[in-house]
């Protein structure tokens, strides 16, 4: 890396550092200042707290990436338009393209830094927001997973579960009913458990206190078996996490978590399944609006007048939330089953990238860029 490249990369650095500070402490103050109240009521200590807000920043990190690099990209590059060290440097022999390839870079790494972060991290941090919220409130803990009154159906085995209360963390349903049938519908067999335990090493269920009732096919009962130690079932292909997740927000869900939904709830309709599967493009395009700044607020950043600067940033920050609105529109067309889970996530990017690349084709080729004008202006 040349010493060129290393002086336009602190230029960034330093108002993009500023601009992620900032927002953390804004996002801070604001969260703090909503929920201070339930903190101080249900008596919430300083490792209750850390354990809270260390859950909400890759979450807080991944919306704030994009608007920190276009703020800071706009910032340092017409900051050295307005002092021409860029035309300085493009006097020297250097394209507009080499003297932004370390900001593309840069855009490829925060790009890399935002999919880590929406991987996993970020998608479950609105969940332990709300999960970590009621702890405190109640002073009574409560694990992430549980759920009441679940009801789950089993259509490729023809099972129904009806459970009190699942733990997906401990891999337990508590009270639960298990009505086999046939492929006419018919009841062949009942399964009742007051605890129901998965092994996730032998992937077998283990029914304690249970008891299995037959049926003949005009509903007689013709066995009745008690287990009070323990009934061990194979072959079941049901899990704690898939029986949860039929009724799981797609929002609150990982890449990995999302695929395994898919997998395991394939026969549901579309129109069900299509909020997971578009959150499940959304959670991999999104980050790459970090690589799209770049290609948009860099043409724009770069001017040869100090009159057309306030222009190129407005322009800039204008085409960046148009962006942003029409990627929400697009999103909420796709979990509405109204479009394409695929094109719902990425028509909105790739359009805004094909406008940056156009952009940064005229900036290297020293053509005009378009000027964007109010209409009654």
């Amino acid at each position: 890396m040349s010493l060129l490249d290393q002086y336009v990369l602190k230029k960034f650095l330093l108002p993009f550092t500023y601009c992620i500070v900032g927002f953390l402490a804004i996002w801070f103050i604001f969260d703090l200042s909503d929920n201070l109240s339930d903190f101080i009521e249900g008596k919430a200590g300083f490792f209750i707290l850390l354990r809270y807000y260390q859950s909400q920043v890759p979450a807080i990190i991944v919306m704030c990436l994009p608007i920190a690099a276009l703020l800071a990209l706009l910032y340092s590059l017409s900051a050295m338009s307005r002092t021409n060290e860029l035309i300085s440097m493009l006097g020297a022999g250097r394209s507009v393209i080499r003297v932004l390839v370390p900001l593309f870079a840069m855009g490829l790494l925060l790009t890399g830094v935002s999919f880590y972060l929406n991987y996993e991290q970020a998608p479950h941090a609105a969940l332990m927001k709300k999960q970590m919220l009621r702890e405190i409130k109640s002073g009574k803990k409560k694990l992430v997973g549980n759920l009441e009154a679940h009801l789950f159906r089993n259509r490729e085995d023809m099972r129904t579960w009806f459970m009190r209360r699942i733990n997906v963390e401990r891999n337990q349903l508590i009270d639960v009913e298990i009505i086999q049938q046939d492929a006419n519908s018919n009841i062949t067999k009942t399964w009742y458990s007051q605890d129901a335990y998965f092994n996730t090493d032998t992937q077998n269920w283990v029914l304690y206190k249970a008891r299995t009732v037959e049926f003949d096919l005009e509903g007689n009962v013709t066995k009745d078996e008690s287990f009070p130690d323990g009934l061990e079932i194979t072959g079941w292909r049901e899990t704690p996490w898939r029986i949860s997740s039929s009724v799981m927000n797609p929002d609150y869900l990982s890449v990995p978590e999302l695929r395994e939904y898919l997998m395991y709830n394939a026969d549901f309709k579309e129109a069900r399944l299509a909020p997971y599967r578009t959150s499940l493009q959304e959670r991999i395009s999104t980050p790459l609006a970090c690589f799209l700044v770049v290609c948009i607020a860099a043409p724009l950043g770069i001017v040869y007048s100090r009159r057309g600067i306030l222009a190129s940033v407005m322009s800039a920050i204008g085409i960046f939330f148009t962006f942003f609105f029409m990627s929400i529109f697009f999103i909420a067309l796709g979990k509405g089953n109204l479009i394409s889970p695929v094109l719902a996530g990425w028509i909105p990017l790739a359009t805004f990238l094909v406008v940056g690349c156009g952009l940064l084709w005229m900036r290297s080729t020293s053509r005009d860029l378009p000027k964007f004008k109010l209409p009654w202006a």
